[in-house]
């Protein structure tokens, strides 16, 4: 196997996973080595309640993430998200939805066509997720979260082209299901600016992807049942040494899939926010019990993509 390693390596890909565990001299651009990331933030009313629940355990929260797509918020309510992140220096990244999964195909809902789901079907879908992409930077959000392939490469010539702002910050998500450092390698060229790795990687294998791109990871260390339902709260002092520039992301096991949600959801929503933060400090714990040099981010740091709000 060597020409092949050696290849790999000519390419600038590590020649295997890590399993020295180097430490990461990697940052953010303000020189910090991770940031806390709330996922499924499903609105204003769940977005202020993670605010309140920050504030309340004394923590940072630096971005959260929603997934029920910017197609299912209204104006007024990605305008209320904007001024209520602006306020505290956070990112938010909605979904550009839609996707196979919600779509008339009857593929996505077969066993061995799940893996479509997060992907576009036909180019009208991709126009509708490049719409969704628009609506949210006219209403002053400067990152979305993406899951397919073209969608990153046309979202990031248009941001090239100036259809889009030239700080819009495209999220990969986790649906992408690249799981080596060439395939998030090829992620990153075609526009990626922060990378959602697939749930079930060993440090070793992390530690490979982190070798080969500089762009933010984002891990979850507490993972939803439908992507895995795995509890990493005792190796976050190694992921954060081993992975800078990391953003720790906090779902929840043991809760249900609430997409796409809505008021019918909306206590549900808040509730399962207030836990994810919840699980945060109790993670962000550990993280200064086992490894105290960690340096994590201020609210509003550079790199944030943070809203745009008109004074």
């Amino acid at each position: 196997m060597e020409r092949t390693r050696a290849f790999l390596e000519r390419l600038g890909l590590p020649r295997g996973d890590l399993h020295d565990l180097p430490t990461s001299t990697k940052r953010f651009p303000d020189g910090a080595q991770y940031r806390i990331e709330i996922p499924s933030t499903e609105g204003p009313r769940v977005l202020a309640a993670v605010i309140e629940e920050a504030k309340r355990h004394g923590i940072v929260v630096h971005r959260i993430s929603q997934g029920s797509g910017v197609m299912l918020l209204t104006d007024e309510e990605i305008r209320e998200m904007a001024a209520l992140a602006a306020a505290e220096g956070m990112e938010v990244s909605l979904f550009a939805r839609p996707s196979a999964g919600w779509d008339i195909g009857a593929m996505a809902r077969t066993p061995a066509g799940a893996l479509v789901s997060a992907k576009l079907r036909g180019q009208e879908q991709l126009v509708h997720c490049l719409e969704d992409v628009r609506r949210a930077a006219d209403l002053g959000i400067r990152s979305v979260l993406l899951a397919d392939e073209g969608a990153l490469w046309v979202a990031s010539e248009m941001r090239r082209a100036s259809e889009l702002p030239r700080d819009m910050q495209f999220k990969v998500s986790v649906l992408m299901g690249a799981a080596n450092p060439a395939s998030v390698a090829l992620l990153v060229r075609l526009g990626a600016d922060t990378y959602n790795v697939v749930t079930d990687l060993s440090l070793a294998q992390l530690a490979a992807i982190r070798a080969a791109v500089d762009v933010p990871l984002d891990i979850y260390v507490e993972v939803p049942d439908d992507v895995g339902g795995f509890v990493r709260h005792y190796e976050i002092a190694e992921i954060v040494r081993v992975c800078a520039p990391v953003y720790l992301k906090f779902g929840l096991r043991n809760a249900p899939n609430i997409y796409p949600s809505g008021r019918h959801l909306e206590e549900l929503a808040v509730q399962l926010g207030r836990e994810r933060v919840r699980r945060a400090a109790i993670g962000l714990a550990l993280l200064h019990r086992y490894y105290p040099d960690a340096v994590g981010s201020r609210p509003g740091a550079a790199g944030l993509a943070l809203p745009v709000v008109d004074r």
